[in-house]
């Protein structure tokens, strides 16, 4: 009896990198391309997608727990143990490209979130800087995790803030909306942003920061599945408030922040544009913790540094510099002038599909792998789940792909 009674409490202990990792999936970026999504399409089509693709983001992310936890290693050293160091340097390589482009869509998305609340440019970027790298001086991996639950938080508002709108196109016309060439494109982003590959690296590394073990398995299933029902009802809730939104924004295409504001505040008054203001800056600035402490954990790892955030600097100043100088370079990159956040979210999106399908199938054979997972290695069904994961990013990634070159 004594035992059910602490069980959910001691499931919510180990609420956390799951959590983190899923919500902070809803960034700067997909903040606006959601919005956007929803009033250039409507929500009939978009919003089932989004809950059925979060399914798929349970799936990646729970084999990712179950690695990190089960075998004890991080997904870095196995594929370099296992598959050579070839493999590894270029997946490597290529996540920490794709997480630049991913920061600086944060740190635009930032900046734009301070700017319409009043702040100039330099200093919106240097307030997003000084947060970003306040992380490395908290003590110990536990306050670091309650700093970003505490700022994923903000992201539950507009659940309440979604019950408020009201679709602007029928179910008959979003449906009609939902064909064409940018139609893809969009289907596309989204299938990209919901399995976006930091987000393997920073729940592989983050658990294994925690100390979880094996036997904490269960309660690591229950706070992915937290995280990406969150993340799924979130991204949902935002299509369905962009859809409010069918027909008031001009120039939707190269539309941003001001633009998504002005209609926002024009359909619902000025407190639904500080709102948004407020979580673009909020989710940017998740996003751009969470994915620099990706290429951190996987770097440092690759190089055999030492990378836990229960470090201080002087500790892991490998760690901590590549942390510093992802957030930095991407601050840089965000001063320049004209950079649209929808464009380049998108692309990122779909981009980061291509790259998590060779990340996916090598993370489908190691969890697969008695000798790496023991008794904890993938079952039938989860073997069935992972390829048919596969193959969907695969073609998702082909279509993309093609829909280039046209």
């Amino acid at each position: 009896m004594r035992g059910k009674k602490r069980r959910p409490f001691f499931l919510f202990l180990f609420l956390g990198p799951g959590l983190l990792a899923a919500m902070a999936d809803n960034d700067a970026g997909g903040l606006i391309s959601y919005t956007v999504t929803g009033t250039k399409f409507g929500w009939a089509v978009f919003v089932p997608l989004t809950l059925c693709l979060a399914a798929v983001t349970y799936t990646v992310q729970e084999m990712a727990m179950r690695l990190g936890v089960a075998s004890g290693r991080g997904y870095t050293r196995l594929l370099r143990e296992r598959y050579g160091t070839g493999w590894m340097v270029f997946q490597v390589a290529a996540l920490f490209l794709e997480n630049q482009l991913t920061l600086l869509t944060e740190f635009v998305g930032m900046s734009a979130g301070l700017e319409l609340l009043g702040f100039p440019v330099w200093a919106a970027v240097a307030v997003s800087v000084g947060l970003a790298l306040s992380i490395a001086v908290l003590s110990g991996y536990k306050a670091k995790e309650r700093f970003g639950l505490l700022i994923g938080s903000f992201h539950l508002l507009f659940l309440f803030f979604a019950l408020f709108a009201r679709p602007a196109a029928g179910v008959q016309e979003s449906v009609r909306l939902c064909s064409g060439p940018s139609f893809r494109w969009y289907a596309a982003a989204l299938a990209g942003n919901a399995i976006a590959p930091w987000m393997i690296f920073y729940q592989n590394g983050a658990y294994a920061d925690k100390g979880m073990k094996a036997r904490h398995i269960r309660a690591g299933r229950a706070d992915t599945l937290a995280g990406c029902v969150c993340q799924g009802l979130v991204a949902a809730a935002l299509i369905f408030i962009g859809s409010s939104l069918y027909g008031m924004v001009p120039d939707l295409e190269n539309a941003g922040a001001p633009q998504i504001v002005a209609a926002l505040d024009a359909r619902f008054g000025p407190a639904a544009g500080v709102l948004f203001a407020l979580g673009l800056f909020d989710s940017g600035l998740l996003a751009a913790v969470t994915v620099s402490l990706s290429s951190s954990w996987s770097i440092a790892e690759s190089f055999g540094w030492s990378k836990s955030l229960n470090d201080s600097v002087r500790e892991a100043p490998g760690f901590y510099g590549i942390y510093a100088f992802s957030v930095l370079l991407a601050a840089g990159m965000a001063l320049a002038p004209g950079l649209r956040l929808n464009g380049i979210s998108v692309f990122v999106q779909v981009a980061g599909g291509a790259l998590m399908t060779p990340i996916l199938f090598f993370l489908t054979l190691l969890t697969s792998n008695r000798d790496v997972m023991g008794e904890h290695a993938n079952s039938l069904r989860q073997k069935v789940r992972a390829w048919v994961c596969v193959g969907i990013l695969m073609a998702v990634s082909a279509f993309a792909a093609a829909l280039a070159i046209v």
